[in-house]
């Protein structure tokens, strides 16, 4: 249940998830028999090493340290260890595997299919029934920056960010469910962070204020934390009075949903239908109201817009049913004969590429809270920062070149698997789907590509309008580069709506399309 890739009764994955009030236990007053008592309990799940430092620490990091070992359940740590180990052993899929009934959006201009749900959809939105929820835990580390990845500067000529171009799609959208039905509208946006991100994220927006919406209606939670551990289950330091650890996947959403009460906020504000997508894709169409009328026409407690895989070969999952259940099966779970498939008119039969962005009822997302405990967990190995405990580096920080541990994480689109139906619309890539992945250099998942993929969607929706291009001598461009940079503000239009002012003119590019006027740069 946790961003393409991660819920969690006791749904935490650790009792570590939930929020505990704070120990007035120190070192002063801890007597021997207590501490004996802890050092005691760590033996038993063999984690006494995190206690190798405690001669050196002060009364201030011991108590500390004991503050952080009392938040973990090493019960349930083992139980779940032992368990993501047995997960991460595949069982053979492909003949298991079923290909889903999918529907398609693909048109353009749009279906008559198309245009009711998008209708339905915007009906609901103003009747204040939908809310859009961002996971947005992960910071930029492959990208070279610290920051969240919603801040990551992208090089754009208007310098948005991926938040700000969500931001003012949100706003564009209840705009848009206004106009047509009369009813002035909130689209609340949750956005999910980590540890790492949370602050940062919150400041980002406030010094933005709010990109213009109401900060009361902009709901921040944070995903929960577990330790990271080695290969044999045993905790890694951080600090040597610190257990280290990680944001549980983007499936923690779940676990975190529940301990932070966002369902029962979201039933407060009448909230019945939700759209989940992830942070990194530059052309989401956030609360999309095509893919929320399509589940709504449905009847479906889930939804999943998907992609036609690029090729066999494309380092994506698919979503299937495997023994009858709805499921998104990675590349790597399946064989290369599967992979590749096809029907009778060459299509791939295991089509659906997944792209994170998914519809739910919040009925739906209030079984998947209660049942979070029960998701598949997923073996991430990684290269894990800690303190040495022995060898000439004992008590260093030591930041390895190889991978030497794991993360336990969950994933967001596993809770499908207690759906009884996932309606599944298929939508064209190049308008829908680039996410910022890797660092410049890279083949694919760069910012330059996510540039570039605006811009060719931007260009697109005036040229269907019947818009030429022309550089800056005035010769018209035929061939479109980085450098032909045609840029709408998401408060223009949302989706390609709105730019029947521009028919049949001529642009100079590069250029911006304002709510007021066209900046040429």
């Amino acid at each position: 249940c946790d961003p393409t890739s991660h819920c969690h009764c006791r749904c935490a994955l650790y009792a570590s998830t939930s929020p505990k009030p704070k120990s007035k236990t120190t070192t002063s007053t801890m007597s021997d028999a207590a501490f004996a008592q802890v050092q005691a309990k760590l033996a038993a799940f063999g984690q006494e090493h995190v206690l190798q430092f405690w001669p050196t620490l002060s009364e201030q990091e011991r108590a500390e340290l004991l503050e952080d070992i009392s938040t973990i359940d090493l019960e349930q740590q083992k139980i779940d260890f032992q368990r993501a180990m047995e997960d991460s052993v595949s069982n053979k899929l492909d003949d298991k595997m079923q290909p889903v009934t999918t529907f398609s959006a693909t048109a353009s201009p749009p279906s008559d299919d198309m245009q009711r749900w998008s209708d339905i959809g915007l009906q609901r939105i103003a009747e204040g029934k939908v809310a859009t929820l961002l996971l947005a835990g992960g910071q930029g580390t492959r990208l070279g920056s610290t920051h969240p990845k919603g801040m990551f500067h992208l090089h754009l000529h208007s310098g948005n960010t991926l938040f700000q171009i969500q931001a003012l799609r949100i706003r564009k959208l209840q705009q848009l469910a206004e106009a047509k039905f009369g009813k002035a509208c909130v689209i609340p946006w949750y956005i999910m962070t980590s540890g790492p991100t949370q602050a940062e994220t919150k400041a980002f927006f406030e010094s933005h204020r709010y990109f213009g919406l109401k900060p009361e209606n902009v709901v921040f939670f944070e995903q929960n934390t577990i330790p990271a551990l080695d290969n044999d289950g045993k905790m890694f330091l951080e600090t040597k009075n610190r257990i280290c650890r990680a944001p549980d996947g983007n499936g923690g959403l779940y676990s975190a949903m529940r301990d932070r009460k966002i369902v029962d906020d979201m039933a407060k504000r009448g909230i019945e239908n939700v759209h989940v997508y992830c942070v990194d894709n530059i052309l989401v169409n956030v609360a999309d109201p095509t893919f929320v009328g399509f589940c709504v026409e449905q009847k479906a407690p889930a939804g999943a817009l998907v992609v036609p895989k690029s090729s066999w070969k494309e380092k994506v999952g698919v979503l299937c049913k495997v023994d009858n259940l709805f499921q998104v099966v990675e590349y790597s779970e399946i064989v290369e004969e599967t992979a590749k498939r096809t029907n009778p008119d060459g299509v791939l039969t295991f089509n659906a590429g997944n792209i994170c962005n998914h519809f739910f009822t919040v009925d739906f997302l209030r079984t998947a809270c209660a049942q979070a405990g029960q998701l598949k967990l997923h073996v991430a190995k990684k290269k894990i920062p800690h303190i040495a405990l022995s060898g000439s580096e004992a008590g260093e920080r030591v930041e390895p070149h190889k991978e030497n541990g794991i993360k336990i994480e969950k994933f967001v689109f596993d809770v499908f698997l207690f759906a009884n139906e996932v309606a599944v619309l298929e939508v064209k890539r190049e308008s829908s789907f680039s996410p910022l992945k890797n660092a410049a250099g890279a083949d694919n998942g760069t910012a330059a590509h996510c540039r570039n993929d605006l811009y060719q969607l931007h260009r697109s929706w005036l040229q269907h309008q019947g818009v030429k291009f022309v550089d800056q001598s005035g010769f018209e461009i035929t061939h479109f580069t980085d450098h032909h940079a045609v840029e709408i503000n998401p408060l223009v239009s949302y989706a390609g709506e709105g730019l029947e002012a521009y028919a049949g003119k001529t642009l100079a590019v590069p250029c911006i399309l304002g709510p007021t006027s066209v900046t040429h740069l």
